[in-house]
């Protein structure tokens, strides 16, 4: 999915959230010709009705009127903050981004394709009732809602964002029919504070939110052992008819946000995987990718999503690969920035696998126990 306005998703400058993540990415897309191989396609912007699938009607009024006017912005709502400035077009251009990830998932549950990809998606820190952490409306959350109104009865959403997920998880706080598992930085260190692996679902839906708190310094290793010890058994026990998962790029050790050690190679293992458990665990394969976080704009997100481009195009580059020279050039040509040379950092994405036994003193072990002990015996599963 993709409309060259959704680069007017700009909170100006000096702010992380920076626009030009999204144009250098679908750049490298083109630059590797994937944008030839796969269909591209470009949705509308989310109307009134289908943004209070999620928001509540007040604050998309409050939206429009600081879009209109962002000197009116006071910080109600959560707009006109450091974190989430007003700006001209902000409504439209939140919508717009809102309307690829809602077409993506109308898209996949009406069989038009098998998976979709909006890297320009993702905004899951988005309340029904507030903006937050760089995020105006919660794609990720609405395309779950509108395939839930289209008659989905099972949706999982996995978020491996360095952030907590947690407007996707509060918009599905007690919905039985959303299993939300969210990936991140522990709580104690990083924004939003919350993800704690005691945060289970609501009392209609108890189990049905998944946490993994994973403690500050976690590299590869321990982050893909996380993922393998507690997502591929959760969402095949689940069954869901579509898949949904959030790869923002800000777990990356470049990343200037957070406090993770991941590398470009763990965070392709992991798309691989959640293409794999697309296809062994849904329905006819269906799969939703959505970007989200990422503020090593040059160097990290744009090559990490075009992996998850060609990935879910069934077309995968081998890490190897170099970058094509066109596109330094141009990255160099519009940021003064050097790029990378090559689509990997140059690790080797190996893990312990859970079932060989686990360390109650490691700090991974712990936070995967803590998640396990916390969910698995609510789903019926031995922990």
């Amino acid at each position: 999915m993709w409309d060259e306005a959704v680069t007017k998703y700009d909170f100006g400058p000096g702010h992380p959230m920076d626009p030009v993540r999204l144009e250098l990415t679908m750049g490298l897309v083109r630059a590797f010709g994937l944008d030839r191989e796969l269909e591209v396609r470009a949705g509308r912007a989310a109307g009134e009705s289908t943004l209070r699938l999620v928001h509540r009607e007040d604050y998309v009024e409050a939206v429009r009127e600081v879009s209109a006017d962002p000197g009116v912005a006071d910080g109600s709502y959560g707009l006109g903050t450091a974190d989430d400035p007003a700006f001209h077009g902000m409504h439209e251009a939140s919508a717009l981004i809102a309307g690829q990830s809602v077409a993506a998932a109308e898209a996949l549950w009406r069989g038009e394709a098998g998976h979709a990809v909006n890297f320009a998606g993702g905004l899951h820190h988005a309340m029904p009732g507030g903006a937050a952490g760089f995020c105006v409306y919660n794609d990720a959350a609405l395309a779950i809602a509108r395939l839930l109104e289209l008659g989905a009865e099972r949706v999982a959403y996995v978020d491996v964002d360095v952030h907590h997920g947690d407007g996707v998880q509060a918009a599905f706080w007690d919905d039985p029919r959303v299993l939300t598992i969210s990936m991140h930085e522990h709580p104690r260190t990083l924004f939003p504070q919350t993800g704690w692996p005691e945060e289970t679902g609501g009392p209609a839906a108890e189990g049905s939110a998944v946490n993994i708190a994973l403690p500050a310094g976690t590299g590869d290793e321990g982050w893909l052992r996380a993922f393998h010890a507690v997502v591929p058994e959760l969402v095949e026990d689940f069954r869901p008819q579509v898949l949904v998962t959030q790869h923002g790029a800000d777990t990356h050790f470049e990343d200037p946000l957070a406090h993770l050690a991941v590398s470009l190679d763990a965070q392709r293992a992991v798309m691989e995987a959640c293409h794999e458990l697309a296809h062994s665990c849904g329905e006819d394969g269906r799969w939703l990718a959505l970007g989200g976080g990422g503020y090593a704009v040059v160097d990290v997100v744009p090559r990490s999503w075009t992996h998850l481009v060609a990935i879910a195009g069934h077309r995968p580059i081998d890490p190897e690969t170099a970058v094509p020279g066109s596109w330094r050039d141009a990255v160099y040509a519009r940021t003064g920035v050097v790029a990378p040379g090559r689509m990997t950092d140059g690790r080797v994405a190996g893990f312990r696998d859970w079932e060989g036994g686990y360390d109650p003193a490691d700090r991974i072990d712990q936070a995967v126990l803590a998640t396990r002990r916390a969910v698995f015996p609510l789903r019926g599963m031995l922990a």
